[in-house]
């Protein structure tokens, strides 16, 4: 007797997430799909969710060597998408250099639709070999932002940037205006640690990590995350630097000046706390995106701060709701 469900059209490790606005408002999902090793968990949203929310996860907790996921990911014009993880992916040892983990997103983001994507850091184990490729094509109207990053490993193990290699390469292209216009390049960011070639290079990869125990990219482009971006360029440009004509700390100004103003005070703070946590960011313009990179020497030093940053500007929030940053506080 044969089966009564219908064959599956999906392959081993692949998955389909398709999100649509609702006639009557609000957003919902138009379709999802997965297979083996992973796994997708979208809550019944409340009345008052501003997005729709998906988990990405993957059975047992990680990726065992070997492992391979494709997920493609469509937000159809005017909805909003939030994607985010229940704790660390985790990534298993291989067998041998020759055998890779690796995960593939393809993300579409339609005219007036948003994505974001703020996961917790992905976790290399010790001896592990894994390779990303996330490709993000956006409209000059769409929304996107998200956060990728890697940490040292396990601590509490004596793991300490021990894999073998790890890759990730972010893409953002920009759709063309007619469906048979080629789309154009935007940000190519490619980040590669691989303990062979660090060796070559004469130090292990442990220290050329400079104790960092996470290191990390968030982009950020369009219309409802303009205002973040611009909240990073400026704390970004009010950082004190080496070299200043006037390098003399904003508490120092504002006893000369008799005041501070609220956001100072905040500034105040959250550069006290990147100096205890040892936490280096930059934050530059790339055609019509703002990159931010950072590093920590703690991973939970990390999250406080992209937390404290988001939180502070308020748009994730205000747009995605609540649920998107989970991740990050």
């Amino acid at each position: 007797m044969g089966s009564p469900f219908p064959t599956s059209i999906s392959k081993v490790g692949e998955g389909h997430i398709v999100v649509s606005p609702l006639p009557s408002g609000g957003n919902g999902l138009e379709s999802i799909r997965y297979q083996y090793p992973l796994k997708l968990i979208s809550p019944t949203p409340s009345v008052h969710q501003k997005s729709v929310l998906v988990f990405l996860l993957s059975y047992g907790g990680g990726l065992v060597g070997g492992d391979h996921i494709n997920l493609d990911v469509d937000v159809r014009a005017g909805a909003l998408l939030s994607v985010v993880t229940q704790g660390h992916t985790k990534i298993f040892k291989s067998a041998s250099p020759d055998i890779v983990t690796s995960q593939n997103l393809n993300v579409r983001v339609q005219d007036d639709a948003s994505l974001c994507l703020l996961p917790d850091p992905v976790q290399p184990f010790a001896d592990s070999v894994y390779t990303q490729k996330q490709i993000f094509t956006v409209t000059p109207t769409s929304t996107l932002c998200f956060l990728d990053w890697v940490t040292q490993g396990r601590t509490a193990r004596g793991e300490n940037w021990s894999f073998v290699s790890w890759k990730g390469c972010n893409e953002v292209w920009l759709a063309g205006h007619s469906p048979d216009a080629k789309p154009r390049l935007l940000v190519r960011d490619t980040v590669l640690l691989s303990s062979p070639d660090s060796v070559v290079l004469g130090r292990p990869l442990r220290d050329a990590m400079h104790q960092m125990a996470v290191f990390g990219t968030l982009i950020l482009r369009g219309p409802k995350v303009q205002r973040l971006a611009d909240f990073f360029m400026a704390e970004f440009a009010a950082l004190p630097r080496l070299g200043a004509r006037d390098f003399r700390t904003i508490e120092d100004q504002a006893k000369e000046d008799g005041q501070l103003s609220e956001l100072e005070r905040w500034r105040a703070q959250r550069i006290r706390m990147e100096r205890a946590q040892g936490i280096l960011w930059s934050a530059a313009h790339v055609r019509s995106c703002v990159i931010v990179k950072l590093g920590a020497m703690t991973v939970e030093g990390g999250r406080e701060w992209v937390g404290a940053m988001l939180s502070k500007e308020g748009s994730v929030e205000e747009h995605f709701g609540e649920e998107a940053l989970m991740c990050v506080k």
